[in-house]
């Protein structure tokens, strides 16, 4: 028996829907399922990135702010009409960076970055399911600064709204069951985006971060992208509410 039709899934051409896929771990997601066969529609603050991406792909680009749950709604009804019903698979890569310290975060920052990369997963996610059915896959993008409370480069503020990630993920996979759904997720260790690019600069830092990891480097975006794509693929069919460190061995160091 093929793994669609254990997954319940019977069309041929798989659809998705990435977020923050103007770049970094977003555009290597986009690319890597459009070189897996899916129609993907990209989604972005970035409204030129994104079309520069979806344009490279073959895909299709939508402005999308994920803290704006009208906004969500009506990008989502868009894409849904150029993909076509159902949707089969979500990423939610979109999220900030920040880096205040302790004892100089303020509650508006912090509710800021919790509103992004919290929230916004979270909008996301309960908007697509209303395009899914049984078989289709969502993939989150936490942090390993989640798990282990930062203590790298992302401080209070990001590492909370990532282990709040982590959280949202189990339970959305315990909601979302009954419907046929899986939900997983990512914890990356450090990538070589444009997020890091400033303390990538910085020898020192970076020397820092990837002494960190037991392979002693960064890894590429496309390193991330092709573990959510794994978990937003029928050969995960087994795979549900779970976090996957993606991080060169970093949390064995």
């Amino acid at each position: 028996m093929l793994a669609d039709d254990r997954v319940g899934l019977r069309h041929s051409t798989r659809s998705a829907i990435v977020t923050g896929g103007a770049s970094g771990i977003g555009k290597a997601t986009c690319e890597v399922l459009a070189r897996d066969g899916y129609r993907v529609a990209v989604f972005d603050r970035d409204e030129l990135g994104a079309r520069a991406v979806a344009d490279a792909i073959g895909g299709s680009a939508f402005a999308c702010d994920v803290t704006d749950e009208r906004a969500i709604a009506t990008a989502f009804e868009r894409a849904i009409e150029a993909l076509g019903a159902p949707l089969d698979a979500l990423a939610t890569p979109a999220g900030i960076l920040d880096t205040t310290p302790f004892m100089e975060l303020d509650a508006a920052t912090f509710l800021r970055v919790y509103e992004i990369n919290t929230i916004g997963t979270f909008l996301c996610i309960r908007q697509a399911v209303n395009y899914m059915q049984q078989g289709s896959r969502i993939c989150t993008v936490s942090s390993v600064a989640g798990k282990r409370g930062g203590g790298l480069h992302g401080t209070a503020a990001y590492a909370a709204s990532k282990g709040a990630v982590i959280a949202l993920t189990r339970s959305a996979a315990r909601d979302l069951a009954a419907r046929g759904i899986a939900v997983n997720g990512v914890a990356p260790g450090p990538v070589l985006t444009p997020m890091l690019q400033a303390s990538l600069d910085d020898e020192s830092k970076r020397a820092h971060l990837e002494g960190s990891t037991l392979l002693g480097r960064a890894a590429n975006p496309t390193e991330i992208a092709e573990a959510i794509a794994w978990l937003l693929s029928p050969a995960a069919s087994y795979v549900n509410g779970e976090m996957l460190s993606v991080d060169g061995g970093l949390l064995l160091d």
